[in-house]
């Protein structure tokens, strides 16, 4: 009878997709049964989770080939034979959960409980900027408009390839605004947005960017950094040149005091007596020696009287040894 009908519990439940999961606004959806080679006394389709009058949709009788509707029941909605639920001309209000109560011969009952999406197709989005001309190290906001979507994705194309962020470039939670700071010449280019949701994709039309910029500068470095690399350039060509007078004065006033000093010792040893000579320890020698031979470098050719000096220091030494 139809009021044990009502009352009969379900035993085991199954969950399934619609077909399409997906459905776009305005087109059909079937929700299926999956009730092949089974056999059934009836179907009940309700809206929602809850098994409830107040959520009916549709109860048919099969052997009686009986159809009741529910306070649920739109006008939309067709049961066939399988128990499977066509709906019609989908709004997004037919989003959410759909339970069918199948009963057997025995009056015992499955459920199957059906997921719907419906969606709107997307529209054309478009970017929006205060500026689209910028100076070199400025900053720049790109914004992405859609109107009447909240649960689209949004991503960001930069030359016809998905742009690749970098450390300049930042992104809000949902991806609609792309701020880049600071804005360097290889940023210049054509951007799109692209929206999307599960049904549908559009793009927006070309955003092209202009930079301008100092082409004396190399490309993408800061004021700061182009400062930086000027001011270590100066210091370390005013340490080398430092350095090379250093090591000029140093090899110029060395030899010019190491013949002072051989001459000096070339005087003393010449007016010297005894006595001092022998006196002479051999670092004296070998110093006197050492210096002797820077004498003998200069560029011009030596004076000739230093020679018998030469002659007898040589002497000297092998006298000491």
């Amino acid at each position: 009878s139809l009021l044990t009908f009502w009352n009969v519990a379900a035993t085991a439940q199954l969950t399934v997709e619609a077909v399409p999961p997906n459905a776009v606004e305005g087109q059909d959806a079937l929700l299926p049964a999956h009730s092949e080679g089974q056999k059934f006394y009836g179907y009940i389709w309700y809206k929602g989770s809850q098994v409830h009058e107040s959520h009916l949709i549709i109860r048919h009788i099969i052997r009686s080939n009986i159809t009741v509707t529910g306070p649920a029941y739109t006008g939309r909605e067709t049961v066939y034979p399988n128990g499977s639920l066509l709906l019609q001309n989908l709004t997004l209000n037919d989003s959410g959960v759909y339970t069918l109560q199948k009963v057997d011969e025995v009056l015992q009952s499955q459920n199957v409980v059906v997921k719907l999406s419906v969606y709107q197709p997307v529209t054309q989005p478009s970017i929006q900027t205060i500026n689209s001309t910028v100076a070199e190290d400025d900053s720049v906001t790109l914004t992405c408009l859609s109107e009447g979507h909240a649960a689209v994705s949004i991503r960001w194309l930069f030359n016809n390839e998905e742009l690749r962020l970098t450390d300049r470039m930042k992104l809000t939670r949902n991806n609609s605004v792309l701020t880049i700071d600071p804005v360097w010449r290889a940023d210049a280019g054509l951007y799109q947005c692209e929206v999307s949701n599960p049904v549908s994709s559009r793009k927006s039309g070309l955003f092209r960017l202009v930079v301008l910029f100092d082409p004396t500068r190399s490309p993408g470095l800061s004021g700061g950094a182009i400062a930086g690399i000027v001011v270590g350039s100066v210091a370390g060509v005013t340490l080398a040149a430092a350095l090379a007078y250093f090591l000029y004065f140093r090899k110029t006033g060395g030899a010019s005091d190491g013949h002072h000093l051989t001459e000096h010792k070339l005087s003393a040893s010449n007016h010297s007596q005894g006595p001092f000579e022998n006196h002479l320890s051999k670092v004296d020698e070998i110093a006197y020696s050492a210096l002797n031979f820077n004498a003998q470098q200069p560029k011009s050719p030596a004076p000739a009287s230093p020679t018998p000096a030469a002659s007898e220091t040589i002497y000297s030494e092998v006298k000491k040894k």
